[in-house]
């Protein structure tokens, strides 16, 4: 399973498969449980990244 641990991280990630987010959208939509998306401690965000692609893909297709 391919994680990724933060926000920081989650925005690398998305300019690198061409969906780009800033780190405040990122927030909004964790806010609005809009994005896959697990705190399992704390303060600590755990993305994981299947999840994530098909997120994308289903925010992409009409």
């Amino acid at each position: 399973m391919r994680r990724v641990y933060g926000v920081k991280k989650l925005t690398t990630y998305l300019d690198s498969v061409g969906y780009p987010l800033t780190e405040e959208q990122i927030h909004q939509l964790i806010l609005n449980k809009e994005i896959p998306h697990l705190r399992p401690i704390g303060d600590i965000i755990v993305f994981n990244l299947e999840h994530i692609d098909w997120w994308i893909s289903h925010k992409k297709s009409p």
